[in-house]
């Protein structure tokens, strides 16, 4: 008898094995062509551009071996830490309107109100432009001589601003042209997520007497810490590999004062033929985007427990009650 029990747990513990495997097969089936596009499209490129970055190479002419003078160079190549700190002073304008600014306009867009629906698509539809025509027409817009914004400030006496040709205000426009285009998408990032912030914490803080600012401080931002992390990641990567709307606008003029990295890096491999030593400034922005990388994430990817405890119930007739609230 006990060996028959015997048997049928062996023979049990084996179809669980079977099972198990036919599930990791299938799984595996569905991921493969995502490992390998991924491999052939990130992998081998970025491994492609650190031996690069070891050579002295051009477009039309064989590598050669020279191992860390490339970098040697950079660490005092001027125009490389030019580009470093117009980068940092674009981050600098745009982050913060683009994550603060994106969840003010979500949480103004989340109260119940007339007309939200238009706002939140007119507030959105300049993130599906092409960066060229957003590009070209904020070139027209901050135009010093018949610019919109010029005609404007003109009417309320101020005198004309050069803005893309003065060396202290050009990156501030293409920062303006910048927060115009993609802080739709923030905004629409942050009122997904206070919309699934669970009502029936919103109400206990009204019942226990919070105001309107005590509920954002004390329940809107901590249950929206995860997105937050997205939204900052994201802006902080976006930012740092900005290019073309300083290739539109300016070229990087004048005086060099909106060349970024990305422009920098563009310029050396594509107008210089330096494949080289285009690769090492792609390393080396690459290595301080993930050093931001892991900044964001220690600050910012704390205790998670609160948000998920105060996220809305996906299934269920609460679920659906409480969907039906939010609509």
């Amino acid at each position: 008898m006990a060996n028959g029990f015997g048997k049928v747990r062996i023979m049990s513990r084996k179809r669980i094995l079977r099972k198990k495997q036919k599930d990791i097969l299938f799984l595996l089936t569905f991921l493969a062509p995502f490992f390998v596009i991924m491999i052939i499209f990130k992998v081998v490129p970025i491994g492609a551009n650190i031996v690069y970055s070891l050579q002295k190479t051009h477009l039309n002419k064989p590598g050669e071996w020279i191992g860390l003078k490339n970098y040697v160079k950079l660490f005092h190549d001027e125009l490389f830490w030019k580009a470093m700190k117009n980068t940092l002073l674009y981050l600098a304008y745009v982050g913060p309107v683009n994550v603060i600014g994106g969840f003010l306009f979500a949480m103004l867009l989340n109260a119940k109100q007339r007309g939200r629906t238009a706002v939140r698509a007119i507030i959105f539809m300049p993130y599906v432009l092409m960066t060229t025509v957003v590009g070209i027409t904020w070139r027209w817009i901050l135009d010093g001589n018949n610019g919109l914004l010029n005609y404007y400030l003109n009417k309320i006496g101020i005198e004309p601003i050069f803005w893309l040709s003065n060396t202290k205000t050009a990156m501030l426009g293409i920062a303006l042209a910048s927060i115009w285009w993609t802080i739709g998408y923030n905004t629409v990032i942050y009122l997904a997520a206070l919309q699934d912030i669970s009502t029936d914490v919103v109400e206990a803080s009204i019942i226990d007497g919070a105001n309107g600012l005590q509920r954002v401080f004390h329940i809107s931002i901590p249950l929206v810490k995860g997105t937050t992390f997205f939204v900052v990641l994201t802006t902080v990567i976006n930012s740092m590999e900005m290019f073309s709307q300083v290739y539109v606008m300016t070229s990087g003029g004048p005086s060099y004062s909106t060349l970024t990295l990305v422009q920098y890096l563009y310029t050396k491999a594509f107008r210089e033929t330096n494949v080289g030593y285009s690769s090492s400034v792609g390393v080396m922005l690459f290595i301080i985007i993930l050093l931001m990388s892991v900044v964001v994430f220690l600050l910012l990817s704390g205790d998670n427990t609160a948000e998920k405890t105060g996220r809305r119930k996906g299934g269920g007739h609460g679920g659906k009650k409480e969907r039906r609230k939010a609509a």
